[in-house]
């Protein structure tokens, strides 16, 4: 039976971003995420940013709007 010949030098660019600790691997890897990927979660979050703002806004304008009636109707 003859031995598969191991390529070094792959292993251990398969190895990169891997430490060992107490015997344990700990993945100190960037994350997998491609660019595209990254752009549509970037996207998303904006969006739901703007509709939270909006909200907000409508809150406080609201909250104002009945200070102000408050105080017409006492006048």
């Amino acid at each position: 039976m003859a031995h598969k010949k191991v390529n070094l030098n792959r292993v251990l660019d398969d190895m990169a971003g891997l430490d060992m600790y107490q015997g344990r691997l700990i993945n100190n890897r960037p994350p997998g995420m491609m660019g595209i990927e990254h752009a549509a979660n970037m996207k998303r979050i904006i969006d739901e940013d703007r509709k939270i703002k909006v909200i907000a806004d409508g809150i406080e304008r609201a909250e104002s709007r009945k200070k102000y009636d408050e105080l017409y109707r006492n006048m």
